[in-house]
């Protein structure tokens, strides 16, 4: 079939998931492969022989597949019929803020970021990808949602009954595999949280060239949904970087700091500047705060949501500097996405994190 034009297609799928012979949810599902650290996949492949990490940060893409087959056919995984799947996750942010994040799942067909259907904002590397890619190779399926932001209204509701799934704050329903195609017809995607594993997925279609093989399991979140936030993520440098940011205030206490930083208007780029003899207010006009942090360069850097944990990276010893951000607006991630522009790593931090291990997509 000839499309006259690029559209987003979301249709129902065919779930597979864990069947209850495969035992507790809770001792199967983790966090999303790339936040694992190697203690936390060791405590989560010790806690059950079937935890979906075994899958995801397998010890050998060869043997996640050898798994994926032998737990289709023993039973372990089940297949549901058609339809779509309403997921709803409660969570207590970085700020302390209790909050419910609702979402549709369903089957995405990928498409090129040229055909402007679905946005990236971030840039990627070509590692992650490599091994993400021999991963879908042998297992053949989409082990972990993909999370994409779209304006407007959402088009279906949290049912009124209990849960068909609930683990960990995450909650899922299935709803009619009807009615609901064509809500996406004429709406941009920007991608949230998956973008290697997108662009994996693409060049897996074009190797496999199957009708399958074309889609992606996506949670589909809308920008009205009160629990969607985005928190920032600190900067934190081994040794000080050669470029310095431009500083108006200087010799703030980090909490000072970090308020007078709320203040500044958001049309201004800002971020707080913290050694160990005090803090600095850094501000400029006409960029985001990312791509002003983002002249200090990468090298020595890491990452934490948690400014009182990059402050105390400073005092002990451990870092030279720590830059403190404020979120990034999910208008300015748009708005850039529709530009056709990216932005830095880093620049957006969506918690919760979406659980894997509770549906997957066989492709």
């Amino acid at each position: 079939m000839v499309r006259s034009r690029p559209v987003a297609e979301v249709k129902p799928f065919r779930a597979v998931r864990y069947d209850e012979r495969a035992g507790s949810l809770d001792a199967l599902v983790a966090p999303p492969y790339d936040v694992i650290s190697p203690a936390e996949r060791d405590e989560l492949s010790a806690r059950d022989r079937h935890n979906v990490v075994h899958l995801t940060l397998p010890t050998d893409e060869a043997q996640a597949g050898r798994l994926w087959r032998g737990w289709r056919e023993d039973g372990t995984l089940t297949v549901e019929e058609p339809g779509f799947w309403w997921l709803s996750q409660d969570y207590v942010g970085p700020d302390g803020v209790a909050r419910t994040r609702e979402g549709l799942v369903a089957a995405l067909r990928g498409e090129p970021y040229e055909n402007r259907i679905v946005l990236p904002h971030e840039r990627t590397h070509r590692g992650p990808k490599e091994g993400r890619l021999k991963l879908l190779r042998e297992v053949g399926a989409q082990l972990e949602p993909l999370f994409f932001l779209y304006e407007g209204e959402p088009p279906a509701e949290r049912p009124a009954r209990e849960p068909d799934v609930e683990v960990e704050g995450a909650r899922l329903w299935r709803l009619p595999a009807d009615g609901l195609t064509e809500a996406f017809a004429d709406r941009q995607l920007l991608i949230a949280d998956g973008h290697h594993r997108y662009e994996t997925a693409l060049a897996y279609h074009e190797e496999a060239g199957t009708p399958d093989s074309a889609y992606v399991l996506a949670v589909l979140v809308s920008l009205d949904d009160p629990g969607l936030m985005i928190f920032p993520t600190h900067r934190v440098f081994e040794h000080e970087p050669e470029e310095r940011l431009p500083a108006e205030e200087d010799q703030l206490g980090a909490s000072v700091a970090l308020e007078a930083l709320q203040r500044v208007p958001p049309d201004r780029a800002a971020a707080v500047v913290y050694r160990g003899g005090g803090a600095e207010l850094a501000i400029n006009g006409n960029e985001l705060d990312v791509q002003l942090v983002d002249r200090l360069g990468h090298e020595g850097i890491s990452y934490t949501p948690d400014w009182h944990e990059a402050v105390r990276a400073v005092d002990d010893g451990e870092a030279e500097l720590a830059v403190l951000m404020r979120p990034t607006r999910i208008e300015d991630v748009f708005a850039v996405a529709q530009r056709g522009e990216t932005m830095p790593q880093k620049s957006t931090y969506f918690y919760p994190k979406l659980v894997s291990g509770l549906l997957f997509l066989e492709l």
